[in-house]
This record gives structure tokens, sequence and C-alpha cells, in this order.
């Protein structure tokens, strides 16, 4: 059960979609919000209705369309306008009309902008927060505030920002919530503030942080730790400029790190998976990086780390990656040596001995081949390859062999360029050719080995080529230099890659290509004998 003391509130909606490049539609909106309502968040800021008609749209379809377990919808938008009655003013009414539970108030806290941006006066602005929250109150709505530029203002005059937050809560507010809008504070001056404005006012305080000296999640801990009893961010971190506090970060942070049960520990799991599920509705990509639900917030590349790691996985990570739905994953480079060809063969789900000949074989074949040029680090299937023959003591019987390949490409007098593939293979001693177009040599070439071998290997028909990169190896300049070709492919729901080096771009390809068929291919004859499945065990978690 989570915590019912404390407010956990999500902006993703609103504050997250003025991040440039990313755009909801009104259903992406909605399918954000069910994955923040299964993660446990308490309430989750939909927009601001009567502003923006694509949030009214939200709103009118969230009355029917979002079954919320959980969260609380919330509806953003102003106080009144100045010299205007409450019960007339427009975005007040629009605010109502929304039919949400709670409404949550921006209000300026900075004598400056109060002056020149609403250009009024410091009493006028106080009556505008105390008719707005009380109208609001009086007419059934749970009223959040909040409390705009308040540590900025707080510093340039204390009283009246302090006088912001005891007019709204006398007026009913249930909370109302310290902004750091520029996001200049640092963490002791978050601190100072929050537990000054508590212990003056006696006022339930939130906290608001944007990401600007990179202090969001740690001004985020630091109200916290001063008394908030309610945090808001934003998923990813997603938000204007440099964002706000990453929302997911600060629940891992409460609850590992200071035992607030802020969502359910068995919601917790579910952490980085709803992280990427956003990722997706989204089309942002979200930092690798990133505490807790990043891609790399677990992954161990160094020798000496590796070697630790093998001994008590706690020695290098702050905490189980598995209590937040991540993983550990070793990197396989030519800076890990043994430990880390060990500790990759093991997440793979090979049982391999510590010291072995097969282990010290491999790891002195990928520093050969990284001195070369090849990075194992995003072509985890090729590396399964690798570990795979050096487990066998050799390369095994091939699926198919290949006869050859050629590539050409040529332009019509009306200007299209065409691109061609051909592949002559040998499957269980049958010759095979087969011809294949698309807009490149790569997308010519996976199309051609697709024609010949699919009809032999139905499992092949699920392997998509999702993403081509090509990078010319440092030190070497010129058309001439060698290239290092990474393949992702996706086949079905797992991901993965592959990896070719060669002075020709498309012969580094080529290998790379099959190098993705051979390693689909295996994965049926391993499993028949014994052996972990490979694609399984190179996407695991």
């Amino acid at each position: 059960m989570a915590e019912q003391s404390f407010q956990l509130y999500d902006t993703t909606l609103r504050d997250g979609t003025q991040q440039e490049g990313l755009v909801l539609t009104v259903e992406d909106k909605l399918a954000v919000a069910r994955r923040l309502d299964a993660l446990g968040v308490g309430f989750i800021e939909g927009g601001w209705p009567g502003a923006v008609p694509k949030d009214t749209e939200f709103f009118r379809r969230a009355r029917g369309e979002l079954d919320l377990k959980n969260a609380v919808l919330a509806a953003f938008g102003a106080t009144r306008r100045p010299g205007i009655p409450v019960s007339v003013d427009a975005q007040v009414r629009a605010l109502l009309a929304a039919e949400t539970p709670v409404v949550t108030l921006v209000a300026k806290s900075h004598t400056g902008h109060v002056q020149h941006a609403l250009r009024t006066t410091l009493a006028e602005n106080l009556a505008m927060i105390g008719s707005t929250v009380r109208h609001l109150v009086h007419a059934g709505r749970r009223v959040f505030l909040d409390a705009e530029h308040y540590f900025d203002g707080y510093h340039v005059n204390r009283e009246y920002a302090l006088a912001v937050v005891r007019t709204a809560a006398e007026a009913g507010a249930e909370t109302v919530v310290l902004c750091d809008t520029n996001g200049g504070s640092l963490p002791d001056e978050v601190r100072a503030v929050v537990a000054d404005t508590i212990a003056m006012t006696g006022a339930p305080i939130g906290i608001h942080c944007h990401d600007d000296t990179g202090c969001a999640v740690a001004n985020t801990m630091a109200a916290v730790d001063a008394g908030a009893v309610h945090a808001q961010g934003t998923a990813h971190g997603y938000g204007e400029r440099c964002g706000n506090a990453n929302l997911f970060t600060v629940i891992a942070n409460l609850v590992l790190k200071r035992g607030r049960e802020v969502v359910p520990l068995e919601r917790l799991r579910d952490l980085s998976r709803t992280g990427r599920a956003i990722t997706e509705l989204t089309g942002v990509r979200s930092n690798p990086a990133a505490p807790y639900t990043g891609l790399s917030a677990f992954t161990h590349k160094a020798g000496l780390h590796a070697s630790a790691l093998r001994v008590d996985p706690d020695l290098y990570q702050h905490t189980d990656p598995a209590r937040v739905g991540n993983r550990m994953r070793t990197l396989v480079s030519d800076m890990g040596g043994r430990s880390s060809i060990e500790l990759k063969a093991r997440e793979l789900g090979y049982d391999v001995a510590a010291g072995s000949e097969e282990v010290a074989r491999a790891a002195a074949r990928v520093k050969e081949l990284e001195n070369r040029g090849y990075s194992f680090e995003s072509a985890d299937a090729s590396f399964v390859l690798l570990l795979r023959e050096e487990l066998a003591g050799g390369p095994g019987a091939p699926p198919f062999e290949v006869d050859s390949w050629a590539v050409g490409v040529s332009r019509r007098r009306d200007g299209d360029v065409r691109t061609e593939a051909s592949v002559r293979l040998r499957v269980d001693g049958e010759s095979v050719t087969a011809t294949g177009h698309g807009n490149g040599p790569v997308n010519a070439l996976d199309t051609a080995l697709h024609s010949a071998l699919d009809p032999y290997f139905p499992a092949l028909t699920r392997l998509e080529l999702v993403d081509y990169q090509v990078r010319v190896l440092n030190g070497q300049v010129g058309s001439g230099a060698a290239a290092r070709v990474l393949i992702s492919y996706r086949d079905g729901e797992q991901r993965w890659g592959t990896v070719g080096v060669d002075e020709n771009t498309v012969t580094a390809s080529w290998a790379a290509l099959l190098d993705a068929v051979h390693y689909v291919l295996l994965d049926g004859p391993a499993e028949a004998h014994g052996s972990p499945s490979l694609a399984a065990a190179a996407t695991a978690g």
C-alpha cells in the first residue's frame, strides 16, 4: 500500500510536453496517463483546459475513457485575472468544466512578476489567489497552488512570498507547491527555504523543480527532507529548457533511500518498464545513463569492476537492479579481460568455470578483434557467436554456405537510382540463388538473403533490420579507410545487434548481416542440445 500522507504528482502531460520536440496527441496523453496510473502515481496533471484545445479535448475524453485505479486527475490553470470577478472568469470556468477532482492553480509569488508580468498590485494578486481558491473549494474541488518563481521571489521579498503561501492555505488550498521555476536553486538553499516556509506558515508544502543547475532531483529530495509532503516531476525529466525533476528517479530515491513507500514495492519493479513504454509513446529517446531506469544504469565495463562483481554484485552497485525492473549488464571490450567475459557468459546463460581455458581464449580473441576495430558493446549477437565458437572448440557446421554475393548500383536516364543484390548460397547441398532490390546496398543484400533463406528457415521471417550505423575507424582518413558497421535488429519483441569491420563498407555490412542470420538459426539447435536460448539470453530483462 502506498504511503497515503505523501502526494506524488506527475506533470508529464502538461509541463513535460513543453520539451522541444515532444508532441503528444490526445490518444498519446491517454496512453501515458494509463501507464502512470498503473505505476501507482498519486496525481496526474492532464493539461490546461480552456487555454489549450487539445487539453480541453483530453479532459472530455478522459471522463469516459480513463478508468484510473490509483491516480487522481488534475486540471491546471491560472487564478482569475486582475479586476475580474472569479465567477465570470473564463479560465476558472474552464477549470470547473474539466470536471476533475483536483485543480492546480499557478500564481505569482515574486513581486517583480506580479508588477511587471501580471501588471497588477501586490494586494490584488493576493486577492486573486484567495478568491479563486475559495471559489474552487466551494465548488467541491481539491485545490493545489503552484507558487511560481517562489525561491527567487523569497530572496527578493521573503514576507510577500510567505504571504502568498498563507493566503492560499487560509483560503482552503490543500497543498502549496513551491516552484523553482527558473531552476537556479541549489539543495542547501531549497532545504533552508522550505524549512522556513513550513515554520512560518504551518501550511502543507510541496516542491516543483527544474533542472537548470542539474539539481532538480537533489533539490526535490532536499525539500522532502525539510518537510515537503508533495513532490512534482515528469517522466524521464521531460520539460522546457533543461527539463524537470525526473519523477522516476525521485520515486526510487524516496522508496529505496528514504523508506517512503510512495508507490507500493511490487509496483516499483515496473519502473523501468514504465519508462520504456513512455519512451515509445513520446518518441523522445531517454537517457541511457538515467539513474535506476536507464539501459546503462547497472552496466559494467572496466575489468576491475567485473572482477569484483564476479565475487559480489553489490560491491559496485548501490541497489539491486531488479528492485526497479532493470538488470545488470556486462559490456564486452578490450578493457574487460577474463572477468568480463565470464560475467557476460553467465549473463547469457552459459555455465562457465572461473579461469577456464575457453574464457581465456574468448577474452584474447575479443582483445585482438577490438584492436582491429570491432566493438561488441552494441553487438551482443556477434559476441554470442564468438563465445559459442570458443566454448565448442570450433565454429561447427554452418546452417548454410555462401558461394558468392554481388551488389550493383545503376542510375537510369530519368534519374531513378536502382540497387540490386544477388546471393548464391548452398543449403543442405542444394544451390540457392536469389536477388533483392532496395534503397541501398545493405537493404538490397538483406532482401536477397531473406528471399534465399526464408523458405528454408521460417524463423528468419521475423528478423527485421531496424538501425544501421557506419563509423570510419580512428586514425584512418579518406574514402579507403576501414569502417565499422553496427546493425540493430528486431526479432519479434527482442532487439540485438551485430558488428562487421572491413576496408570495404559493403563487405563489413555483409559480415554483420550474416552474423544476424547465423544468430537466429543457431538458436534452435542450441536449445535442442540443452544450451541456453541465445536470443532470449541476449535480451533478458
